[in-house]
């Protein structure tokens, strides 16, 4: 049998909800995202926990909520604790991330699902891998080799590649294969015949315009309402997919000398910044090929205000302008807040740039048609005053004096325990029966200095004064002094990192008095809330920016890489079940849609053995030079080994004949290039490539395989014999290799 391969969704099939899946391979678990909602309900987690302390690995796709929201609560509260993986900006922008949900959370709420302190634990655990990079896993995984490619949609985004023993597993979710100011398009199409392709239905059903038709529309509504004099709100996740909006506006408002002010409002807005500065090498080859021109960052943003505190935006100047503010999903953060206090105004515009989360209040807005008036819940942190203040520190007090007790007990505790030992020969040990000589020393009350408390030191109930633990030195010392350890005082590269992403810890030094109060725990608090009715009389605008593959070039897509199982995740029903019937019938006879817990057998029917190559085949064996590997044909017979293993023995007959294969992979555009510096007169016609006046030359599918989709493809030559028609096919041999 092949390669033992079972996926169980734990969340995230025939609907919207956030992606988490357990994939085992030969046994090996691994959790392919943790994925978690904005309104960070546990019950969602349920079949996570269940299996949480069973995961060998974590591999993390995509810097969101959606994607990784859920991994600093499974760590600290459902016992998960395998390695994670994950490319640099997935760590660096999922960590700003959960940083912002967290701050944005606790301003308004007693959140206690999970701290800075757990978010930072979480990401500790992270291998950082860069792309097409092979990681061998060790140990329990011997012989699996993941490796991440590039996704699209949002900044490090990841098509994972698990190998084991030759055979392939896919994990591809919203990809996109368009090419963005931002980001390259997927590679997924580079994979052929995986053995199993693991992938999302969210888009089976949409189609999407022009990329130019889609950007002219969303600055034509965004200039159309400032020039009403009205303001503009896009509410944005926290470093997804805002930042191919800021390119848009940026580039847009360089080009025309706009002076209309953007601003850009979230609790880590510079530190993402700062961040995504550094990660040109992930972006587009437009953007790398600038900065090597021209050394200009394209992050280097001069038109757009980069904030972390509201009252900042508030000390604008009245007049237009555009805020990019968290969060999307209007639940909670500055979107909500600005939401409520533009929507009254007829002139203001409302821009989403994708699909609100089910049951949040973006969804709710995004209705056609939109809701005319909404119900909101107001809430902000405000300090405890008066009575509320007094009942707090009372109840603290209360608590300090339990714990005092508490202590006072367990010094008690250890009197007992210890006095049963006390050596009277000790000159320092009283004799119990001596009153007269203690009581000079304890004073009038007969507790002096024992009563001293020195944290750390519980003197025994015996003792004339207080005593000090004597610690002997134990440290080796040379001809210089004393000898130490040099890794002692070594600051570690994690640690500085670490120090370095501390919330608030921007690099210019900004921080929100709120999200200090909040991190320090300053002052006492509480949470005021009340209800509101919001008129919804501005404009309300959603445009598809979501950055994933439409439809029509998912299924394309997914026939180019024709696997031979296909699993299907991650979308509506209705979505989910016209993609599956598509693929049945266009892409691969295996295809499933498992429901949440459901554990699918997607294991290869291809039988894998392993074989050793024995030392007298290969001494007579010829290698010829193929690009940077070589190649050679083999006949052989399978044997076994004195220790029983397979192997492969010379043939006790002459081996028969071969016909000679032509090795390589012809591009026509490349083919015309050669053909034209050889002085024939070529060019495109009709998909097929006119040479000359009658030779024509056309890539076809291997008419062997279902729909001529695999990948396999011949080229063939027509035209009358003649002295050109051997000219070109000398010159189309030249192009192969030779085997």
């Amino acid at each position: 049998m092949g390669t033992s391969v079972q996926v169980t969704p734990l969340c995230g099939v025939y609907n919207e909800n956030p992606l988490s899946y357990l994939l085992s391979i030969d046994g090996f678990n691994f959790l392919v995202d943790c994925g978690w909602n904005d309104h960070f309900d546990p019950t969602i987690l349920q079949p996570l926990s269940r299996i949480s302390s069973t995961i060998d690995a974590v591999l993390l796709s995509h810097p969101d909520t959606l994607h990784l929201g859920a991994l600093p609560y499974a760590m600290k509260q459902l016992g998960l604790s395998a390695p994670v993986y994950s490319t640099e900006p997935v760590y660096r922008l999922g960590l700003l991330t959960m940083y912002d949900h967290y701050l944005s959370r606790k301003q308004v709420s007693d959140f206690d699902l999970f701290t800075l302190d757990d978010i930072d634990s979480a990401f500790q655990n992270v291998t950082r891998l860069t792309y097409s990079q092979n990681h061998h896993i060790s140990g329990k995984g011997e012989g699996i080799v993941i490796a991440p490619h590039v996704a699209g949609h949002l900044l490090g985004g990841t098509v994972w590649k698990i190998t084991k023993d030759g055979e392939d597993v896919i994990y591809a979710v919203d990809f996109n294969h368009r090419k963005e100011r931002l980001l390259n398009g997927t590679v997924l199409e580079s994979f052929v015949r995986p053995a199993v392709l693991i992938t999302d239905a969210y888009n089976a059903l949409n189609n999407q315009p022009s990329r130019r038709q889609r950007d002219q529309d969303f600055l034509d509504a965004i200039l159309k309402t400032l020039r009403a004099d009205g303001n503009v709100l896009l509410p944005v996740d926290t470093a997804g997919r805002v930042l191919e909006l800021i390119l848009i506006l940026e580039q847009y408002w360089a080009q025309h000398h706009l002076t209309y002010p953007i601003f850009f409002l979230t609790y880590v807005a510079s530190s993402t910044i700062d961040y995504v500065k550094s990660f040109l090498e992930w972006m587009s080859d437009s953007i790398a090929k600038s900065f090597e021109h021209t050394r200009d960052n394209a992050f280097l943003l001069r038109h757009v205000t980069l904030l972390i505190n509201k009252n900042e935006l508030e000390k604008v100047p009245d007049g237009p302008k555009i805020v990019l503010a968290s969060m999307a999903s209007l639940e909670v953060g500055f979107s909500h807040d600005i939401f409520v206090e533009w929507a009254t105004d007829v002139k203001n515009l409302v821009l989403f740039t994708e699909r609100g989360q089910f049951a949040t209040l973006a969804r709710m807005l995004q209705a056609d048609p939109p809701p005319k008036a909404v119900k909101v819940t107001m809430r902000k942190r405000v300090p405890l005053v008066g009575e509320e203040l007094r009942v707090y520190e009372e109840e603290q007090n209360r608590i300090k004096k339990e714990e005092a007790l508490k202590a006072s007990l367990s010094k008690e505790e250890f009197k007992a325990s210890h006095g049963s030992d006390v050596d009277l020969g000790d000159p320092m040990v009283i004799d119990p029966s001596n009153t007269h000589a203690s009581s000079d020393a304890t004073g009038p009350h007969g507790s002096g200095y024992r009563d001293i408390f020195i944290d750390g030191f519980v003197p025994p109930s015996t003792s004339v004064a207080p005593m000090f633990p004597y610690y002997e030195n134990s440290a080796e010392w040379d001809d210089f002094g004393e000898i130490i350890n040099h890794e002692d005082y070594v600051i570690k590269e994690e640690d500085i990192d670490q120090a370095s992403m501390h919330v608030g810890g921007d690099l210019e030094g900004k921080l929100d008095e709120g999200s200090a109060n909040l991190i320090l725990n300053s002052k006492p608090s509480k949470v005021v809330s009340n209800e509101l009715t919001v008129q919804v009389k501005c404009t309300l605008v959603y445009m598809d920016f979501e950055g994933r593959s439409d439809g029509r070039s998912i299924k394309s897509i997914l026939a180019h890489v024709a696997p031979l199982k296909l699993v299907l995740v991650h979308g509506s029903a209705e979505a989910t079940e016209h993609l599956k019937q598509h693929c049945l019938k266009h892409v691969c006879p295996h295809v499933s849609a498992p429901q949440i817990g459901e554990a699918i057998d997607v294991t290869s029917d291809l039988c894998a053995y392993k074989v050793q190559l024995s030392e007298k085949l290969m001494s007579n064996v010829l290698f010829k030079k193929l690009g940077d590997h070589e190649v050679a044909w083999i006949d052989a017979e399978v044997g076994k080994t004195d220790s029983d293993m397979l192997s492969l023995l010379p043939i006790s007959t002459p081996p028969p004949p071969h016909k000679s294969v032509l090795v390589g992979d012809l591009k026509l555009a490349d083919f015309k290039q050669y053909l034209a510096s050889k002085g024939v007169q070529v060019e495109f016609a009709g998909g097929a490539l006119r040479c000359g006046e009658y030779v024509t030359l056309r890539k076809v599918g291997d008419a062997s395989q279902k729909g001529g989709v695999t990948g396999t493809q011949q080229v063939v030559i027509d035209g009358p014999l003649s002295e050109e028609y051997y000219k070109i096919r000398e010159y189309l041999y030249s192009q192969f290799y030779l085997l």
